[in-house]
């Protein structure tokens, strides 16, 4: 019990000198996205395993709790801690808790004091030839049986008792094993508890020092504002701006393309005239070259006069199938065209798109005031935390603290060799218990072996070999033994079980379950006026409810000090780091920023007059149909291939002279003049009739289109007047939204910090455990409790065992004399 309050003591301690920390109010910034304190790593593991022993120790804890099943006596506790206990008016409720530990304690007492007393009156009653002394054997029906009957028992009873020698030996080695681990255990607790120590001003400064970090992100996005403000504004208006200029480029567009496809148009139209002039040229000289030879006398006579009448019919394939001239010039919708384009209607464009585009340049130029004072606004919410900073006077509170630890840590180290010294004299004396024990059972493992192995059934009690009176004497020795020895066991088995199940029941159970915090965190337990003992000694206001169990579990979850110790009453962290204030200063700052930029123009009065020309340019009104009824069509009237080889077929049937050549040539001729200008005006005539069609659906319903599009600016321009205000006050609120929230966000977190990572005290509930839980119970008391538990069964089961030795030895040992029959006839 002393040792819990001791570290108990030792976190008050801590918590004192916290008290000063408590205006250490720290203001750090990481990067803004991930704002964390670097891990601590400690060296002492927070649990503890037995490992295999383990399973051992659960058996003594059950059989505590069998022997001891009442629950832990809260209100005796209470009266002792108070000074209230009365011995001669509370003993009932002693002895109700502790009935079990009595009465096995009890009945360890009557072992110690009978055991020698039946010792003494065996030995003596031997001597006298009685209790079996007399070294003469009566032979029995049943003798047979009774010596296997001993043996067995006796065997079951020594491996009982070898068992419980080996529970001993273990016991013995292992608390050895874990005293000199101790060294380690306290070596390690007082390096974390300095860590812990060390490492509280270090998270302090590495906090403070973060500020830096959030504020020069702050700062580049201020410097960014071109980006960040002009460009959110910019992004805002975008959709409703851009698509307004870009319908205006696409109209400029559209003008040079008209114009383009205008001249080409009008180009081609004059060379398909100049193409089909010379074709009907050369078809008038192939006609009238026909027609004078179809003079010829030989057309008179039959029946070439017949061929020659079907070719004279048939030669108005041969005439123009078109009448290009009648199709009127281009070049009036040409000119306009070119007086549209004497104003540079994409230059206008780009001029909108370069007063759009300007908007960030300039948010930049008229915020360059704004963004000054913010900055000033954010170095002086730096100062004002190193300021804080430097009132926290850590390191010299600590150092009380780090000299107690020092003390503690020189006591341990000056004391701890006695306690190894003391352990090995202690181990010593274990390792005779066990031996001595070892020994008892190993007479009567010889005993049954040589009795057993040099047993001659038919040999008589007088007859008896050498081996199994050897195993006879080895049993009697045991026997002799046992009862010079078991009282001693007895006596040292009580003591150790009265320690350690005490011990096991009244403080590390109670540790464990933490009925123990719940007891001393009774109300006016400690000090008669003080409600919560704790925040009595912590704030001198023990009306703040502050326990220890509270306390040890918050260190157990490795929290901070600040909110374990509910320091908030005594400084209150929130009050010097003011999150709203700090804030709000910047929020005015942002509040106070005005940027115009109403004088935006899309498109001046030229460029929308020069859309407007273009919708009256007449495009849409030329009669496109005249120009593809008459391109559509074939520049001949018949198919002139058709012809010639229709000419040239009916002159080979006509008797040969110069009428037969004069057709033939011509046929010839007809296919050149179908090679070389019928088929090059058909592929003119049909490229101009797909460009006419362009040309017919660009311009149709021109009108619109520029209606559309001049509404389309109108829409984005009035936009532009009416919302760009509301535009600029929302992206702005959002750019110092963005700014604060930096702030406020690591404001936020060192608060969080201060409150619930800082100085995390887990090194100190780990020492507690370690000292409690880790040495005294697991290191010392189950190894003690295994020890008395193994040899007081040995112990136990050494009576059965010696009374089943002495039986036994009769059957084994030569007797002096043994009973005789004679044959009666």
């Amino acid at each position: 019990m002393a040792l819990l309050l001791g570290f108990l003591l030792l976190l008050l301690e801590l918590c004192g000198n916290t008290l000063s920390l408590g205006s250490r109010s720290s203001t750090e910034g990481t990067e803004v996205l991930e704002l964390q304190l670097p891990a601590t790593n400690y060296e002492t593991k927070d649990s503890y395993k037995a490992g295999p022993i383990g399973g051992l120790f659960q058996i003594v804890h059950i059989f505590l709790r069998v022997v001891q099943p009442n629950d832990f006596p809260e209100d005796i506790l209470r009266k002792i801690l108070q000074k209230k206990f009365d011995l001669s008016t509370d003993y009932e409720k002693i002895i109700y808790y502790e009935i079990g530990v009595i009465i096995c304690a009890v009945l360890g007492l009557l072992f110690v004091i009978l055991m020698p007393l039946v010792g003494c009156c065996f030995g003596l009653c031997r001597c006298c030839n009685k209790c079996g002394g007399e070294m003469h054997q009566r032979q029995k029906k049943n003798g047979p049986f009774l010596r296997k009957c001993f043996a067995v028992s006796l065997l079951v009873i020594s491996i009982f008792i070898s068992i419980g020698i080996i529970y001993g030996f273990v016991a013995n080695h292992h608390l050895r094993a874990q005293i000199e681990k101790t060294r380690k255990l306290a070596d390690s607790n007082f390096r974390d508890l300095r860590t812990l120590l060390n490492g509280a001003p270090a998270e302090i400064s590495y906090i403070l020092s973060q500020y830096t970090t959030t504020k020069e992100k702050a700062f580049s996005d201020l410097d960014n504002v071109k980006s960040l403000l002009g460009g959110g504004i910019h992004e805002q208006l975008r959709p409703k701006v851009i698509p307004a200029l870009d319908d205006i480029k696409a109209m400029a567009e559209a003008i040079k393309e008209t114009k383009e496809a205008l001249l080409n148009v009008n180009n081609t139209l004059k060379e398909l005239k100049k193409s089909s002039a010379q074709l009907n040229t050369s078809l008038s000289d192939v006609k009238r070259d026909l027609e004078q030879s179809l003079n010829d006398p030989m057309c008179s006579a039959p029946p070439v006069a017949t061929t020659c009448n079907n070719i004279r019919t048939s030669l108005s394939q041969l005439d123009d199938n078109t009448n290009m001239d009648q199709l009127p010039s281009l070049d009036k919708p040409i000119d306009k065209i070119n007086d549209i384009l004497q104003t540079n209607l994409s230059s206008l464009v780009q001029q909108g798109y370069k007063s759009f585009n300007d908007i960030p340049e300039m948010v930049e130029n008229q915020t360059t005031d704004i963004i000054s004072d913010v900055k000033s606004t954010l170095n002086s919410i730096g100062s004002d935390i190193e300021s804080i900073g430097e009132q926290i006077p850590i390191q010299d509170q600590l150092s009380n603290f780090m000299g107690y630890i020092n003390d503690t840590e020189t006591y341990i180290r000056r004391n701890l060799p006695t306690l190894e010294e003391y352990d090995s004299y202690r181990w010593l004396g274990g390792l005779v218990v066990c031996c001595l024990l070892t020994l008892v059972v190993i007479f009567y493992y010889l005993g049954l072996l040589c009795g057993t192995c040099g047993y001659d059934r038919n040999a008589t009690p007088t007859r008896r070999g050498c081996v199994s009176n050897t195993g006879g004497i080895f049993l009697m020795v045991g026997a002799g033994v046992s009862f010079l020895i078991c009282w001693i066991l007895m006596t040292i088995v009580v003591l150790t079980f009265v320690v350690g199940a005490n011990v096991e029941k009244l403080l590390c159970e109670p540790y464990q379950n933490r009925k123990l915090f719940q007891v001393l965190d009774t109300p006016y337990l400690l000090n008669e006026n003080w409600k919560h003992y704790l925040s009595g000694m912590v704030f001198n206001k023990p009306d703040i409810n502050l326990t220890f169990e509270q306390v040890y579990s918050d260190c157990k979850e490795n929290k901070g000090i600040y909110g374990t110790l509910k320091l908030e009453n005594s400084y209150n962290i929130s009050e010097h780091l003011n999150i709203q204030e700090h804030a709000g200063n910047i929020s005015n700052d942002f509040q106070n920023m005005k940027v115009n930029i109403d004088n935006i123009v899309l498109l001046d009065e030229a460029g929308r007059k020069n859309l407007m020309d273009f919708s009256f340019s007449g495009i849409d009104a030329i009669n496109y149909n005249i120009y593809l009824a008459e391109l559509s069509k074939a520049p001949t009237k018949g198919n002139l291939l058709s012809f010639a080889d229709d000419l040239e077929v009916k002159a080979n049937h006509l008797p040969h002279g110069s009428l037969k050549q004069s057709l033939k040539n011509n046929a010839q001729t007809i296919r050149t003049i179908h090679r070389s200008e019928v088929i090059p005006l058909e592929q003119s005539m049909s490229s101009v009739y797909q460009s006419i069609k362009e040309l017919q659906q660009k311009s149709s319903g021109l009108g619109m289109k520029v209606t559309n599009t001049l509404s389309s600016l109108d829409s984005a321009q009035d936009f532009l007047t009416t919302r760009i205000s509301s535009v600029i006050v929302e992206e702005s609120q959002k750019y110092g939204n963005t700014i604060v929230g930096y702030f406020e966000r690591y404001l936020q977190w060192v608060k969080i910090s201060i409150t619930e990572k800082i100085a995390a005290c887990k090194p100190v509930a780990t020492a507690l455990d370690s000292a409690v839980d880790v040495f005294l119970c697991s290191y010392i008391i189950d190894p003690m409790n295994l020890f008395w538990f193994g040899i007081g069964k040995a112990t136990v089961f050494l009576l059965p065992a010696l009374i089943f030795a002495v039986k036994l030895a009769k059957h084994y040992r030569r007797m002096d004399s043994e009973d005789v029959y004679e044959d009666i006839l």
